[in-house]
Protein backbone atom coordinates (compact mmCIF):
# COMPACT_ATOMS: atom_id res chain seq x y z
CA UNK A 1 0.00 0.00 0.00
CA UNK A 2 0.98 4.06 -0.42
CA UNK A 3 0.22 5.26 2.65
CA UNK A 4 -2.54 8.20 3.23
CA UNK A 5 -1.20 10.67 6.17
CA UNK A 6 -2.92 14.13 7.43
CA UNK A 7 -1.10 17.22 7.44
CA UNK A 8 0.05 16.61 11.12
CA UNK A 9 0.76 13.17 10.69
CA UNK A 10 3.13 14.10 7.56
CA UNK A 11 5.03 16.61 9.66
CA UNK A 12 5.54 14.48 12.43
CA UNK A 13 7.15 11.85 9.54
CA UNK A 14 8.96 14.65 8.20
CA UNK A 15 10.42 15.23 11.41
CA UNK A 16 11.54 11.51 12.22
CA UNK A 17 13.31 11.63 8.51
CA UNK A 18 15.35 15.00 9.09
CA UNK A 19 16.27 13.76 12.78
CA UNK A 20 17.65 10.20 10.77
CA UNK A 21 18.82 11.83 7.65
CA UNK A 22 18.92 15.50 7.92
CA UNK A 23 16.99 18.38 5.57
CA UNK A 24 19.60 18.95 2.64
CA UNK A 25 19.79 15.16 2.22
CA UNK A 26 15.82 14.90 2.07
CA UNK A 27 15.13 18.15 0.03
CA UNK A 28 17.95 16.71 -2.56
CA UNK A 29 16.30 13.52 -2.68
CA UNK A 30 12.86 14.99 -3.40
CA UNK A 31 14.11 17.80 -6.13
CA UNK A 32 16.09 14.98 -7.81
CA UNK A 33 12.69 13.15 -7.96
CA UNK A 34 11.12 16.12 -9.24
CA UNK A 35 13.85 16.66 -12.05
CA UNK A 36 13.09 12.72 -12.92
CA UNK A 37 9.42 12.99 -13.20
CA UNK A 38 9.89 16.04 -15.38
CA UNK A 39 12.17 14.50 -17.54
CA UNK A 40 9.63 11.70 -18.14
CA UNK A 41 7.51 14.08 -18.92
CA UNK A 42 9.78 16.24 -21.36
CA UNK A 43 11.07 13.61 -22.67
CA UNK A 44 14.54 14.88 -23.32
CA UNK A 45 15.72 17.64 -21.19
CA UNK A 46 18.05 19.04 -23.84
CA UNK A 47 16.75 22.67 -24.93
CA UNK A 48 13.79 22.56 -23.02
CA UNK A 49 12.28 25.59 -21.41
CA UNK A 50 11.25 24.99 -17.81
CA UNK A 51 10.03 27.71 -14.96
CA UNK A 52 9.86 26.52 -11.39
CA UNK A 53 7.78 28.49 -9.01
CA UNK A 54 9.26 28.38 -6.08
CA UNK A 55 8.34 28.95 -2.56
CA UNK A 56 9.79 30.43 0.67
CA UNK A 57 9.45 26.43 2.38
CA UNK A 58 10.54 22.98 1.31
CA UNK A 59 8.24 22.56 -0.94
CA UNK A 60 10.28 25.38 -3.03
CA UNK A 61 13.69 24.12 -1.67
CA UNK A 62 12.71 20.53 -3.95
CA UNK A 63 11.85 22.91 -6.59
CA UNK A 64 15.08 24.47 -6.69
CA UNK A 65 17.38 21.68 -6.67
CA UNK A 66 14.99 20.10 -9.34
CA UNK A 67 16.28 23.20 -11.58
CA UNK A 68 19.76 22.46 -10.85
CA UNK A 69 19.14 18.99 -12.02
CA UNK A 70 17.54 19.85 -14.85
CA UNK A 71 20.29 22.39 -15.99
CA UNK A 72 22.92 19.68 -15.57
CA UNK A 73 21.44 17.83 -17.92
CA UNK A 74 20.83 20.88 -20.96
CA UNK A 75 17.42 22.12 -20.06
CA UNK A 76 16.51 26.07 -19.52
CA UNK A 77 15.59 26.53 -16.58
CA UNK A 78 13.77 30.15 -15.24
CA UNK A 79 13.13 29.92 -11.04
CA UNK A 80 11.02 32.11 -10.02
CA UNK A 81 10.05 33.00 -6.96
CA UNK A 82 6.66 33.38 -5.65
CA UNK A 83 7.16 36.42 -4.34
CA UNK A 84 8.17 38.34 -7.41
CA UNK A 85 5.64 35.96 -9.95
CA UNK A 86 4.07 37.64 -12.97
CA UNK A 87 0.41 37.40 -13.57
CA UNK A 88 1.25 34.82 -16.77
CA UNK A 89 4.41 32.83 -17.87
CA UNK A 90 4.41 32.12 -21.12
CA UNK A 91 7.17 30.70 -23.75
CA UNK A 92 7.85 27.61 -21.27
CA UNK A 93 7.23 23.54 -22.30
CA UNK A 94 6.85 23.28 -18.60
CA UNK A 95 6.04 24.51 -15.70
CA UNK A 96 7.12 23.02 -12.22
CA UNK A 97 4.24 23.76 -9.36
CA UNK A 98 6.72 24.13 -6.01
CA UNK A 99 4.84 26.65 -4.58
CA UNK A 100 3.60 25.73 -1.61
CA UNK A 101 2.57 22.63 -0.18
CA UNK A 102 0.66 20.30 2.39
CA UNK A 103 1.22 23.56 4.59
CA UNK A 104 -0.73 25.91 2.44
CA UNK A 105 -3.54 27.73 4.53
CA UNK A 106 -4.48 30.93 2.91
CA UNK A 107 -5.23 31.59 -0.39
CA UNK A 108 -3.47 31.47 -3.61
CA UNK A 109 -3.25 32.91 -7.11
CA UNK A 110 -1.12 31.12 -9.78
CA UNK A 111 0.00 32.68 -12.64
CA UNK A 112 -1.76 31.89 -16.04
CA UNK A 113 -0.15 29.19 -18.22
CA UNK A 114 -0.10 28.61 -22.03
CA UNK A 115 -2.33 26.57 -23.67
CA UNK A 116 -0.06 22.91 -24.06
CA UNK A 117 2.03 23.58 -21.37
CA UNK A 118 2.95 20.92 -19.32
CA UNK A 119 2.44 21.74 -15.54
CA UNK A 120 3.78 19.14 -12.78
CA UNK A 121 3.02 19.94 -9.12
CA UNK A 122 5.76 19.43 -6.24
CA UNK A 123 3.52 16.97 -3.59
CA UNK A 124 0.38 19.05 -4.36
CA UNK A 125 -1.05 21.19 -6.64
CA UNK A 126 -0.05 24.75 -4.28
CA UNK A 127 -3.45 25.99 -3.27
CA UNK A 128 -5.28 23.44 -1.83
CA UNK A 129 -6.01 22.25 2.01
CA UNK A 130 -4.32 18.89 2.29
CA UNK A 131 -6.74 17.27 4.12
CA UNK A 132 -9.80 19.03 2.98
CA UNK A 133 -8.90 19.32 -0.26
CA UNK A 134 -10.80 22.34 -0.42
CA UNK A 135 -9.38 24.87 -2.83
CA UNK A 136 -7.49 27.74 -1.90
CA UNK A 137 -7.69 30.91 -4.09
CA UNK A 138 -6.48 30.00 -7.80
CA UNK A 139 -4.45 27.26 -8.60
CA UNK A 140 -3.21 25.43 -11.70
CA UNK A 141 -4.24 22.41 -12.87
CA UNK A 142 -1.65 19.82 -13.28
CA UNK A 143 -0.78 17.28 -15.86
CA UNK A 144 1.02 15.54 -13.38
CA UNK A 145 1.33 15.55 -9.74
CA UNK A 146 4.64 14.05 -8.12
CA UNK A 147 3.51 13.17 -3.92
CA UNK A 148 6.62 12.89 -1.74
CA UNK A 149 6.69 10.53 1.17
CA UNK A 150 2.94 9.92 1.20
CA UNK A 151 -0.39 10.93 -0.68
CA UNK A 152 -2.60 13.28 0.99
CA UNK A 153 -6.05 13.17 1.41
CA UNK A 154 -6.14 16.21 -1.28
CA UNK A 155 -5.08 13.85 -3.70
CA UNK A 156 -8.00 11.27 -3.65
CA UNK A 157 -10.87 12.89 -2.60
CA UNK A 158 -12.82 16.68 -2.54
CA UNK A 159 -12.75 19.24 -5.02
CA UNK A 160 -8.53 19.25 -5.30
CA UNK A 161 -8.92 16.03 -7.13
CA UNK A 162 -9.79 17.14 -10.70
CA UNK A 163 -6.71 19.44 -10.67
CA UNK A 164 -4.07 16.78 -9.74
CA UNK A 165 -3.67 15.25 -13.04
CA UNK A 166 -1.65 11.78 -12.98
CA UNK A 167 -0.88 10.80 -9.98
CA UNK A 168 2.68 9.66 -9.67
CA UNK A 169 4.64 8.79 -5.53
CA UNK A 170 8.06 8.97 -4.42
CA UNK A 171 7.91 7.46 -1.24
CA UNK A 172 11.94 8.41 -0.40
CA UNK A 173 11.81 6.01 2.59
CA UNK A 174 10.36 9.03 4.86
CA UNK A 175 7.09 7.33 6.27
CA UNK A 176 7.83 3.99 8.23
CA UNK A 177 4.76 3.14 9.67
CA UNK A 178 0.99 4.83 8.50
CA UNK A 179 -2.68 3.11 9.10
CA UNK A 180 -4.19 4.36 5.93
CA UNK A 181 -3.30 3.64 2.46
CA UNK A 182 -3.99 3.15 -1.16
CA UNK A 183 -4.39 -0.28 -2.08
CA UNK A 184 -1.08 -1.67 -4.81
CA UNK A 185 -1.18 -3.94 -7.29
CA UNK A 186 1.65 -5.51 -5.11
CA UNK A 187 -1.33 -5.81 -2.03
CA UNK A 188 -2.82 -8.70 -3.88
CA UNK A 189 -0.17 -11.49 -3.15
CA UNK A 190 -1.81 -11.54 0.19
CA UNK A 191 -4.96 -11.82 -1.56
CA UNK A 192 -5.32 -16.17 -1.74
CA UNK A 193 -5.49 -17.69 1.78
CA UNK A 194 -5.74 -21.34 1.70
CA UNK A 195 -4.57 -24.01 4.53
CA UNK A 196 -3.94 -27.78 4.27
CA UNK A 197 -6.96 -28.24 6.40
CA UNK A 198 -9.44 -26.54 4.23
CA UNK A 199 -13.04 -28.18 3.53
CA UNK A 200 -15.98 -27.35 1.38
CA UNK A 201 -17.02 -25.39 4.67
CA UNK A 202 -14.26 -23.74 5.42
CA UNK A 203 -14.93 -20.95 3.25
CA UNK A 204 -18.60 -20.96 2.31
CA UNK A 205 -20.98 -18.20 2.12
CA UNK A 206 -24.11 -17.28 2.50
CA UNK A 207 -26.39 -15.61 -0.38
CA UNK A 208 -29.59 -13.80 0.31
CA UNK A 209 -30.05 -12.30 -2.84
CA UNK A 210 -32.48 -12.23 -6.79
CA UNK A 211 -35.95 -12.23 -7.56
CA UNK A 212 -38.11 -12.96 -10.26
CA UNK A 213 -38.15 -9.66 -11.34
CA UNK A 214 -34.20 -9.43 -11.06
CA UNK A 215 -32.86 -13.13 -10.92
CA UNK A 216 -29.55 -12.03 -13.11
CA UNK A 217 -28.82 -10.58 -9.72
CA UNK A 218 -28.63 -14.23 -8.03
CA UNK A 219 -26.49 -15.19 -10.68
CA UNK A 220 -23.88 -12.71 -10.56
CA UNK A 221 -23.18 -12.49 -7.30
CA UNK A 222 -22.94 -16.12 -6.99
CA UNK A 223 -20.41 -16.63 -9.87
CA UNK A 224 -18.96 -13.45 -8.20
CA UNK A 225 -17.95 -15.28 -5.14
CA UNK A 226 -17.25 -18.63 -6.54
CA UNK A 227 -14.58 -16.41 -8.62
CA UNK A 228 -13.57 -15.15 -5.84
CA UNK A 229 -12.67 -18.54 -4.12
CA UNK A 230 -15.82 -18.91 -2.16
CA UNK A 231 -16.06 -23.06 -1.39
CA UNK A 232 -19.62 -23.33 -1.01
CA UNK A 233 -22.76 -21.47 -1.67
CA UNK A 234 -26.13 -21.33 -0.33
CA UNK A 235 -28.36 -19.03 -2.32
CA UNK A 236 -32.22 -18.21 -1.24
CA UNK A 237 -33.73 -15.92 -3.17
CA UNK A 238 -37.14 -13.92 -2.70
CA UNK A 239 -39.44 -16.21 -4.63
CA UNK A 240 -37.85 -19.00 -7.47
CA UNK A 241 -34.93 -18.05 -9.52
CA UNK A 242 -33.85 -21.27 -10.66
CA UNK A 243 -35.07 -21.69 -14.01
CA UNK A 244 -34.77 -18.29 -15.41
CA UNK A 245 -30.86 -17.82 -15.16
CA UNK A 246 -28.60 -20.12 -15.29
CA UNK A 247 -26.74 -21.21 -11.95
CA UNK A 248 -23.95 -22.77 -11.43
CA UNK A 249 -24.32 -26.69 -10.56
CA UNK A 250 -22.24 -25.60 -7.58
CA UNK A 251 -24.87 -23.52 -6.00
CA UNK A 252 -27.04 -25.18 -3.46
CA UNK A 253 -30.64 -23.24 -3.77
CA UNK A 254 -32.22 -23.77 -0.64
CA UNK A 255 -35.47 -22.48 0.82
CA UNK A 256 -34.34 -22.68 4.57
CA UNK A 257 -35.31 -19.54 6.65
CA UNK A 258 -32.49 -19.25 8.54
CA UNK A 259 -28.82 -18.20 7.31
CA UNK A 260 -26.63 -21.94 7.31
CA UNK A 261 -24.48 -21.34 10.75
CA UNK A 262 -21.86 -22.78 8.94
CA UNK A 263 -21.32 -20.54 6.14
CA UNK A 264 -18.22 -17.81 7.01
CA UNK A 265 -19.62 -14.81 5.33
CA UNK A 266 -23.12 -13.33 4.12
CA UNK A 267 -24.46 -11.71 1.11
CA UNK A 268 -27.65 -9.68 1.22
CA UNK A 269 -29.57 -7.19 -1.31
CA UNK A 270 -28.82 -7.23 -4.58
CA UNK A 271 -31.63 -7.93 -6.71
CA UNK A 272 -34.37 -8.29 -3.68
CA UNK A 273 -36.37 -5.56 -4.65
CA UNK A 274 -39.09 -3.06 -2.90
CA UNK A 275 -39.07 -3.37 0.35
CA UNK A 276 -36.51 -6.19 0.93
CA UNK A 277 -35.18 -5.00 4.73
CA UNK A 278 -38.71 -7.13 5.81
CA UNK A 279 -37.99 -10.26 3.89
CA UNK A 280 -34.21 -9.86 5.33
CA UNK A 281 -35.11 -9.12 8.86
CA UNK A 282 -35.52 -12.25 10.42
CA UNK A 283 -32.73 -13.72 8.02
CA UNK A 284 -30.49 -11.94 9.30
CA UNK A 285 -31.48 -11.64 13.21
CA UNK A 286 -28.82 -14.01 14.62
CA UNK A 287 -26.46 -14.00 11.97
CA UNK A 288 -22.47 -13.13 14.14
CA UNK A 289 -20.53 -13.86 10.71
CA UNK A 290 -19.71 -10.49 8.55
CA UNK A 291 -22.32 -9.70 6.57
CA UNK A 292 -22.23 -7.35 2.84
CA UNK A 293 -25.71 -5.32 2.80
CA UNK A 294 -25.53 -4.50 -0.77
CA UNK A 295 -28.32 -2.65 -3.14
CA UNK A 296 -31.78 -3.37 -1.59
CA UNK A 297 -30.29 -4.69 1.74
CA UNK A 298 -28.71 -0.90 2.44
CA UNK A 299 -31.84 -0.49 5.28
CA UNK A 300 -30.91 1.26 8.50
CA UNK A 301 -32.98 -0.90 10.40
CA UNK A 302 -31.16 -4.14 9.41
CA UNK A 303 -28.18 -2.85 11.06
CA UNK A 304 -27.28 -5.38 13.87
CA UNK A 305 -28.13 -4.82 17.54
CA UNK A 306 -25.27 -4.23 20.21
CA UNK A 307 -24.92 -7.69 20.81
CA UNK A 308 -23.74 -8.70 17.20
CA UNK A 309 -20.39 -7.45 16.04
CA UNK A 310 -21.37 -4.54 13.92
CA UNK A 311 -17.91 -3.36 12.67
CA UNK A 312 -17.88 -7.07 11.19
CA UNK A 313 -20.76 -6.00 8.51
CA UNK A 314 -19.86 -4.36 5.37
CA UNK A 315 -22.05 -1.64 3.59
CA UNK A 316 -21.28 -1.09 0.06
CA UNK A 317 -23.39 1.75 -1.27
CA UNK A 318 -22.58 3.83 -4.80
CA UNK A 319 -23.39 7.74 -4.40
CA UNK A 320 -27.15 7.82 -4.88
CA UNK A 321 -27.42 4.41 -2.41
CA UNK A 322 -25.71 6.50 0.49
CA UNK A 323 -28.11 9.61 -0.18
CA UNK A 324 -30.80 7.35 0.12
CA UNK A 325 -28.86 5.51 3.21
CA UNK A 326 -27.83 8.53 5.01
CA UNK A 327 -30.51 11.23 3.78
CA UNK A 328 -27.77 13.61 2.86
CA UNK A 329 -25.88 13.85 -0.19
CA UNK A 330 -22.34 12.96 -0.74
CA UNK A 331 -20.41 15.96 -0.20
CA UNK A 332 -17.12 16.33 -1.95
CA UNK A 333 -14.72 15.24 0.75
CA UNK A 334 -15.86 11.41 0.01
CA UNK A 335 -12.95 10.21 2.25
CA UNK A 336 -14.24 12.31 5.46
CA UNK A 337 -17.83 11.01 4.59
CA UNK A 338 -17.27 7.73 4.71
CA UNK A 339 -15.10 7.76 7.57
CA UNK A 340 -18.65 9.36 9.59
CA UNK A 341 -20.58 6.99 8.10
CA UNK A 342 -18.09 3.92 9.19
CA UNK A 343 -18.33 5.47 12.61
CA UNK A 344 -21.84 6.40 12.84
CA UNK A 345 -23.04 2.94 11.95
CA UNK A 346 -20.22 0.93 13.77
CA UNK A 347 -19.90 -0.89 10.12
CA UNK A 348 -17.36 -1.13 7.18
CA UNK A 349 -18.27 1.40 4.69
CA UNK A 350 -17.53 0.78 1.41
CA UNK A 351 -18.22 3.77 -0.90
CA UNK A 352 -18.01 2.63 -4.93
CA UNK A 353 -17.20 4.72 -7.49
CA UNK A 354 -14.70 5.92 -9.88
CA UNK A 355 -12.16 6.07 -6.59
CA UNK A 356 -13.59 3.71 -4.11
CA UNK A 357 -13.04 4.85 0.11
CA UNK A 358 -13.20 2.23 2.65
CA UNK A 359 -13.13 2.67 6.11
CA UNK A 360 -13.60 1.02 9.36
CA UNK A 361 -15.86 1.93 12.38
CA UNK A 362 -11.98 2.84 14.01
CA UNK A 363 -11.45 5.61 11.24
CA UNK A 364 -8.94 3.54 9.26
CA UNK A 365 -9.28 3.86 5.70
CA UNK A 366 -8.22 2.46 2.40
CA UNK A 367 -8.55 3.74 -1.17
CA UNK A 368 -9.29 2.07 -4.68
CA UNK A 369 -8.26 3.53 -8.20
CA UNK A 370 -7.90 0.54 -9.86
CA UNK A 371 -11.60 0.90 -11.14
CA UNK A 372 -12.44 2.11 -14.86
CA UNK A 373 -15.77 3.24 -16.57
CA UNK A 374 -15.70 -0.34 -17.54
CA UNK A 375 -17.12 -1.29 -14.27
CA UNK A 376 -19.81 1.74 -14.95
CA UNK A 377 -22.88 -0.85 -16.06
CA UNK A 378 -25.84 -2.89 -14.37
CA UNK A 379 -24.30 -5.97 -12.20
CA UNK A 380 -21.15 -4.97 -11.70
CA UNK A 381 -21.36 -4.43 -8.33
CA UNK A 382 -23.43 -7.48 -7.91
CA UNK A 383 -20.33 -9.14 -9.06
CA UNK A 384 -18.24 -7.14 -6.48
CA UNK A 385 -20.65 -8.10 -3.73
CA UNK A 386 -20.14 -12.02 -3.90
CA UNK A 387 -15.96 -11.01 -4.25
CA UNK A 388 -16.11 -9.17 -0.82
CA UNK A 389 -18.08 -12.11 0.76
CA UNK A 390 -15.72 -14.68 -0.34
CA UNK A 391 -12.37 -12.86 0.28
CA UNK A 392 -13.77 -12.19 3.86
CA UNK A 393 -15.21 -15.77 3.87
CA UNK A 394 -11.28 -17.11 2.99
CA UNK A 395 -10.03 -15.77 6.57
CA UNK A 396 -9.43 -12.02 5.39
CA UNK A 397 -10.93 -9.47 8.21
CA UNK A 398 -13.44 -7.42 6.61
CA UNK A 399 -11.49 -3.76 5.52
CA UNK A 400 -9.06 -5.93 4.19
CA UNK A 401 -11.25 -8.03 2.51
CA UNK A 402 -13.55 -5.93 1.11
CA UNK A 403 -10.63 -3.49 -0.17
CA UNK A 404 -8.67 -6.21 -1.83
CA UNK A 405 -11.93 -7.60 -3.09
CA UNK A 406 -12.62 -4.12 -4.85
CA UNK A 407 -8.91 -3.46 -5.98
CA UNK A 408 -8.99 -6.96 -7.38
CA UNK A 409 -12.52 -6.30 -9.07
CA UNK A 410 -11.01 -2.87 -10.42
CA UNK A 411 -7.99 -4.61 -12.18
CA UNK A 412 -10.58 -7.10 -13.90
CA UNK A 413 -12.48 -4.30 -15.25
CA UNK A 414 -9.94 -2.49 -16.95
CA UNK A 415 -8.75 -5.86 -18.78
CA UNK A 416 -12.47 -5.79 -20.35
CA UNK A 417 -13.12 -4.99 -23.84
CA UNK A 418 -15.43 -2.00 -24.83
CA UNK A 419 -18.95 -2.05 -23.68
CA UNK A 420 -18.62 -6.03 -22.20
CA UNK A 421 -21.54 -6.72 -19.71
CA UNK A 422 -21.15 -7.85 -16.14
CA UNK A 423 -21.11 -11.02 -16.56
CA UNK A 424 -17.21 -10.83 -18.53
CA UNK A 425 -15.75 -9.65 -15.63
CA UNK A 426 -15.76 -13.45 -14.05
CA UNK A 427 -13.18 -14.46 -16.56
CA UNK A 428 -11.18 -11.58 -16.12
CA UNK A 429 -11.02 -11.97 -12.60
CA UNK A 430 -10.15 -15.35 -13.29
CA UNK A 431 -7.04 -14.47 -15.64
CA UNK A 432 -5.86 -12.27 -12.65
CA UNK A 433 -5.83 -14.70 -9.88
CA UNK A 434 -4.18 -17.26 -12.89
CA UNK A 435 -1.45 -14.63 -13.05
CA UNK A 436 -0.98 -14.15 -8.99
CA UNK A 437 -0.41 -17.67 -8.82
CA UNK A 438 1.90 -18.35 -10.74
CA UNK A 439 3.97 -15.32 -9.78
CA UNK A 440 4.11 -16.64 -6.46
CA UNK A 441 5.31 -20.24 -7.38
Amino acid sequence: MIPILSVEKMREADAVAVSQRGTDALVHAAGTAVGLEAKRLLGSCYGARVAVLAGPGLNGADGRVAAEWLVSRGARVDVIEVAHQPSSLDGYGMVIDAAFGVGCSRPYVAPGVAAGTKVLAVDLPSGVDSDSGEILGSPLRADVTLAIGALKPAHLSGPSAALVGELRFAGLGIVRAFDDGLMEDGDLATLVESSPNDHKWAHAVQVLVGSPLMPGAAELVVRGALAGGASMIRLVSRGDVAGLVRLPPEVVHSVELAVDPRCRAVVAGPGLGADAGSWLRDRLADVHVPVVLDADGLDRTLLPLESTPASRWILTPHEGEFARFTGRALPPNRIDAVRDLARETGCVVLLKGPTTVLADPAGTVRVVRSGTAALATAGSGDVLSGLIAATIARGHDPLSGAALAAHLHGRAGARLATYAPASALLETIAAVLTELNEGSE
